[in-house]
């Protein structure tokens, strides 16, 4: 498998070697926000230094193991009632192991939100589940605590399969699994995807592994060819449901659970549910619990505008909004890898420092891209909806449709890349005059009013407030502020 490595910044390619995603233009400022998240790039194993042991073994009954975890800084911004509107439980009610909620804490995941009280308790009884919730409000952590707390280490076969229809999905679920199960000792994890080595794979799989995590054209090839055998798998997931059975991925996926025990469980998460969902859970699900929070489609942190423009318009209003905006991370959509690369060569003409990223590049290249601009070694990503599923990035807090979407679905999963976990988001729309009636069509569908952009955005709309917190609180220390960081 092509793995993923952090390049420094300062020498990341220039336009005479466009081809890896990486464009640099004015230098990135020194101190880019450092937000908590899921997402933090942190290494799978032990940290240095750390005092907790990797398994129950070095606890004693009566030891205070809270005291040993080695905590993300806490996260004191707001949130919205998209993730704090619970029933008030705790992730210690669920009866799991000591020692994966330990990786649950060192996540920096508090509380659980909505849709893992919702779905965490039965999916660990065993039962199909069917839940809708919005991007962004904790659908990874409610199938993936469930899915850990289950695999028997005493069994050296594959356990569960976590289907996911991008590449990039595949490696940040992979590693968030692997933060989670660190001090599980000896959950193994697998992610395999098209566009890399086979042979690695297959070497990897005369191992054991208990989880794997893929795309599915790559998970049948390993099946077919008797590498991958999932005859005792008790649990596969769905991350991305409505893509994943969809006329590009359907026929593959069928296959796969053609291979399946017939007593194994089925979880299906998304944020849409087209008809053809509804047709597989008719067939391939037993009586599932259905979830759905999704009462309102858009998330409540999330302002939306649009600016009237021409096609020629567009480069100097987004020259604009580069100048008044004060972004974190941005994220901006196109419509066709061409207009990906053209755009991103004229945000470097401008200065600014941008990559991109299309599903047309070479694997090597869209892994590296992803972890740097995950570790915030660039401000700003111009991309296709290639990077519209799933992708947990919660510094992005300005996203920019550059091209307007066709669909609202396809709308819906864009703005959906900021405002992650309850946070503050700005999505903004360049409208041009055959894009008006799409305008008020999705404004229609998603019940959501986008409105004109004003000559000046209040940036506590988009920008994260740090509040004060309990002073007897080791989480923080009540006063941060977030430094000024335009991009102009």
């Amino acid at each position: 498998m092509a793995t993923a490595r952090t390049a420094n910044p300062t020498s990341v390619m220039g336009l005479n070697k466009p081809a890896n995603g990486q464009l640099k233009g004015q230098p990135k400022p020194a101190n880019l926000q450092s937000i908590p998240s899921a997402a933090a790039q942190q290494p799978a194993g032990p940290q240095k230094g750390s005092s907790i042991p990797q398994s129950s073994g070095g606890i004693k009954f009566g030891d205070d193991w809270k005291k040993c975890l080695q905590l993300p800084p806490k996260d004191t911004r707001m949130k919205t009632s998209d993730v704090t509107s619970t029933k008030g439980n705790e992730f210690e009610d669920y009866c799991l192991k000591r020692e994966l909620l330990m990786g649950i804490f060192e996540m920096g995941w508090e509380k659980p939100s909505p849709v893992q009280e919702e779905s965490i308790p039965i999916a660990l009884s065993g039962r199909d589940i069917l839940a809708r919730a919005k991007n962004g409000t904790g659908k990874s952590g409610a199938y993936l605590i469930p899915l850990l707390e289950r695999i028997d280490l005493k069994k050296d076969h594959i356990q569960a399969i976590v289907m996911v229809p991008t590449r990039e999905l595949a490696l940040q679920m992979s590693q968030i699994s692997i933060q989670l199960s660190k001090h599980l000792g000896g959950v193994k994890v697998m992610a395999t995807t098209g566009g890399t080595n086979l042979r690695d794979d297959i070497m990897r799989l005369d191992e054991t592994v208990h989880v794997i995590i893929a795309t599915p054209g790559r998970i049948l090839d390993l099946v077919k060819k008797g590498v991958a055998k999932v005859d005792k798998t008790q649990m596969m997931v769905m991350d991305e449901a409505d893509k994943l059975l969809s006329q590009d991925f359907v026929i593959l996926i069928e296959e796969i659970i053609s291979f399946l025990p017939k007593d194994r469980q089925i979880l299906l998460y998304s944020a849409t549910f087209p008809v053809s969902v509804q047709k597989f859970m008719a067939k391939h699900l037993k009586k599932p619990y259905e979830i759905n929070l999704m009462e309102e489609l858009t998330l409540k942190g999330i302002t939306q505008y649009y600016a009237y423009v021409t096609e020629r318009q567009k480069v100097h209003c987004l020259n604009t909004l580069f100048s008044r905006l004060q972004i974190n991370q941005s994220i901006i959509f196109c419509n066709s890898t061409q207009r990906v690369e053209l755009l991103a060569k004229k945000i470097t003409q401008l200065g600014y420092s941008c990559f991109y990223i299309h599903a047309k590049m070479m694997q090597e290249y869209r892994n590296r891209v992803f972890h740097d601009f995950r570790n915030g070694l660039c401000r700003n990503l111009v991309c296709t909806d290639l990077f519209t599923r799933g992708i947990d990035i919660q510094a992005v807090n300005v996203v920019i449709n550059f091209d307007f979407p066709k669909s609202a679905e396809t709308y819906l999963h864009r703005i959906g890349r900021s405002g992650r976990f309850g946070h503050l988001g700005l999505a903004i729309n360049l409208i041009t005059s055959e894009d008006r009636f799409n305008l008020k069509g999705i404004e229609e569908q998603l019940v959501t009013d986008i409105k004109p952009i004003p000559s000046s955005i209040d940036k506590s709309l988009y920008v994260a407030e740090f509040h004060s917190v309990d002073p007897d609180d080791d989480g923080g220390d009540g006063e941060a502020k977030q430094k000024e960081l335009g991009a102009a």
